[in-house]
């Protein structure tokens, strides 16, 4: 190798450094836009990475991706760290990532840019013996908006881990050629990193409770044994990534106290969570109406009446019987902590309240309430919401969009053929299209979007403060691109479209709107199949 083409290699490699930097940053800023009301959770993270990418341009002279880093990091300055993110600061920073984008782009991005590029907070890294197969589930993961890259050699791997750590890794436990290999370049890795990366391991040849330990200890949240097709794999994949990051419980505390409840809710907001706050006992009605708590905090003794009474007032209403309520209190007489959890409490700290065991308290309790209401009012297969629970949510918007006067869309819509999926390819395969298919829906539909199964192969979608001609174009827009999805079944594929019906609120029933979004989608049924029919007014 000659002179030049050792400085040609050494400058790609450079490049290639400041372009994954450059993606850390755009993956930052899509956490912000994704979810606004964490936004300041992710100002120090993006500063940070800004900053680092100023540091690499500089030094590897990419003049383009420096001035757009540094004008990223001067509008960065004007957002100060306690402060939420002004429309107009958006706006700002929106269009300085969109020319980071521009540079960022590989040559191929730029040739075929049907649509603009759909960056996840942290990419999907595989890492396979089989080089087909990797290139095969890195295109099924595009379709699911995951951006993912596959490696041929462990030290490409580490390096890139080291620049942007991933969501996940798929890890083929032989992958670099050696016997288990792949799981000594994880235990590598780890290493590296304060908390552990998700791993899904997988191996063709071995499937022994050795190598199966070995895997776990490094990481391993899954191990396929013999060799899994790629639907299976999005799946877990899919599980791994902060696409479904948890959302932040929602706590109401009611402490006559105004020093003690403010105190709270610096505690609260301090870990991630929302708190809403009363210290008059008489607002609780109102404030469970308004705030509808996963998690109720009551001070046993309060002036008028105690957290026993509030308790059970709370219990008397059906759709809080089941919100776990935690009692502060100095009562250190266990007898009548059990007396006060006899009547509608579920847990019972004494105070002064320790920060930590308040928070740790407050996470069991509601990733236990929350696992008890999804397996009431969601879908075992698919984790949509159920029937029942998505007629209660389209009651709910009905009711929002008439206060509030806005536009108020549902969908119905429907797998084609899909008895000749079952027929030929058997019900497993037919349940797996039924959740590729709600997985498709949830990345591509916004979070203010309710997604429920109606039942077999129909689904409903609720769109709030949407017009018909945009639900029309974003219905369609995904019809087009889940058309194009090839499902795996063995050593065969094929494809699987659905038909849409559209309806718009026009101040009507739930009943009505559902009735006339089921014969716009029996519209489309008549017209073919694989298209969207909107309701007539």
């Amino acid at each position: 190798m000659n002179d030049e083409s050792q400085k040609e290699k050494l400058r790609q490699h450079f490049a290639r450094r400041v372009t994954t930097q450059a993606r850390v940053v755009l993956d930052t800023w899509q956490k912000i836009r994704e979810d606004r009301d964490q936004a300041a959770v992710y100002r120090d993270e993006l500063v940070s990475a800004t900053d680092k990418l100023v540091r690499y341009a500089k030094r590897f002279e990419m003049e383009s991706h420096a001035a757009a880093a540094e004008h990223i990091l001067g509008l960065l300055e004007h957002w100060h760290q306690s402060s939420p993110l002004e429309d107009d600061q958006a706006r700002q920073l929106e269009d300085a990532t969109e020319t980071l984008r521009h540079c960022t782009q590989r040559r191929t991005d730029q040739e075929t840019s049907d649509t603009p590029q759909q960056y996840r907070r942290t990419p999907v890294y595989i890492a396979l013996s089989n080089g087909e197969m990797a290139a095969r589930l890195i295109r099924q993961l595009e379709f699911f908006g995951f951006r993912a890259s596959a490696f041929s050699s462990a030290s490409d791997l580490i390096e890139a881990c080291a620049l942007s750590k991933p969501e996940t890794i798929l890890m083929d436990v032989n992958f670099g050629g050696d016997t288990n290999s792949g799981i000594a370049t994880v235990e590598q890795l780890q290493e590296q990193h304060d908390t552990p990366i998700p791993i899904i391991f997988m191996s063709d040849e071995d499937g022994s409770i050795e190598t199966r330990l070995r895997a776990s200890r490094c990481g391993g949240e899954e191990f396929f044994y013999p060799a899994v097709d790629p639907g299976q794999l999005i799946e877990k994949i899919e599980t791994y990534t902060h696409g479904n990051t948890v959302e932040p419980y929602k706590v109401l505390v009611l402490d006559d106290s105004r020093a003690q409840a403010k105190y709270m809710e610096t505690v609260l907001k301090k870990a991630g969570m929302t708190a809403h706050i009363i210290t008059d006992p008489m607002q609780i009605i109102h404030a469970l109406e308004e705030f509808s708590p996963e998690i109720i905090i009551l001070d046993m003794y309060m002036p008028g009446c105690t957290g026993m009474e509030i308790a059970r007032v709370i219990r008397q209403q059906d759709r809080f019987h089941s919100v776990p309520i935690i009692y502060l209190s100095a009562e250190e007489d266990v007898s009548k902590q059990l007396h006060a959890m006899s009547l509608g409490g579920d847990d019972f700290l004494t105070k002064p309240i320790d920060p930590k065991h308040l928070i740790a308290t407050l996470h069991n309790r509601g990733r236990r309430a929350r696992s008890l209401l999804a397996l009431m009012i969601r879908d075992s297969l698919t984790g949509l919401y159920n029937h029942t629970h998505t007629l209660h949510l389209l009651e709910q918007e009905i009711v929002r969009a008439r206060q509030k006067d806005q536009s108020l869309c549902f969908a119905m819509l429907d797998i084609d053929y899909f008895k000749k999926v079952n027929d030929t390819f058997g019900h497993p395969i037919g349940d797996r299209v039924l959740r590729s298919l709600s997985m498709f829906l949830k990345q591509r539909l916004r979070k203010s979007d309710h997604i429920g199964r109606y039942g077999g192969e129909e689904f409903a979608i609720i769109l709030p403060n949407t017009r018909p001609g945009d639900a029309r174009n974003v219905l369609n827009e995904i019809r087009e691109r889940f058309s194009e999805l090839v499902q795996p079944a063995g050593d065969r594929e094929f494809n699987v479209t659905f038909s849409c019906g559209i309806s718009a609120w026009q101040s009507d029933s739930a009943q009505s709107l559902c009735e006339r979004a089921d014969r716009a989608l029996y519209t489309s049924k008549e017209h073919g199949r694989n298209c969207v029919s909107l309701a007539e007014s």
